[in-house]
C-alpha cells in the first residue's frame, strides 16, 4: 500500500516539473505572458519623468525605492497607439542582461500554471526578425497566449540605450 501512495506522490512532482508558471497581462486586445522567474515585481504606476533623446520606446525613468529605473511603453514597443495610464495600468520589473527595467502594460491579469506540452513554437507568419522575442504561443481552452522572451525584446543596441538612460 506505501508503494502505490509513493508512487503517485511521484508522479504529481513529475507533472509539477511539467507546468509552467507564468504572469499574464494585457497590451491593446492581445494577452501575453512572460515566465514568472523573469519578474522581479509588479508595480502600479507612478510618476514618470522624461528623458531627453530616449529612444522612442522609453517613455522615461523612475524612482524605485532610491534605484532609478528605465520604463518601456510596451504599446510603442510593439507599433500600437499610446494610451493615458488608468487605474489598471501596471509596470512590470525585471532585470535584462544586469540591467533593471520596468515594462508598462495595459493591465496585469493573473498567474498562471499551463502545461509545458500546450505551448507551440511561433506560427511561421510571426516567426521573423522582427518578432525574435516571442518564445511560444500557450494554448488555453478558451484563449490563446503569445509567450514573450522578454531577453530578446531589445536588441543589444536598444539595451546600451538603456543603460546610458
Amino acid at each position: 500500500m506505501s508503494v502505490e501512495v509513493e508512487d503517485i506522490e511521484l508522479e504529481e512532482s513529475e507533472i509539477d516539473q511539467q507546468l509552467t508558471q507564468l504572469v499574464t497581462f494585457s497590451i491593446g486586445e492581445e494577452e501575453f505572458g512572460v515566465n514568472i522567474l523573469q519578474v522581479q515585481e509588479i508595480i502600479r504606476t507612478m510618476e514618470i519623468t522624461n528623458v531627453p533623446r530616449a529612444p522612442e520606446f522609453v517613455e522615461g525613468v523612475i524612482n524605485l525605492r532610491g534605484k532609478v529605473i528605465p520604463i518601456v511603453d510596451m504599446r510603442r514597443r510593439f507599433g500600437l497607439a499610446s494610451k493615458e495610464h488608468d487605474k489598471y495600468t501596471r509596470i512590470i520589473v525585471i532585470e535584462i542582461e544586469m540591467i533593471v527595467v520596468g515594462f508598462v502594460v495595459d493591465a496585469v491579469s493573473e498567474v498562471l500554471r499551463i502545461p509545458t506540452n500546450s505551448v507551440q513554437p511561433p506560427p511561421p507568419v510571426v516567426a521573423g526578425m522582427d518578432s525574435d522575442y516571442i518564445d511560444g504561443v500557450g494554448k488555453l481552452e478558451d484563449r490563446l497566449l503569445i509567450l514573450l522572451d522578454l531577453d530578446s525584446l531589445l536588441d543589444n543596441e536598444e539595451k546600451e540605450a538603456l543603460s546610458t538612460v
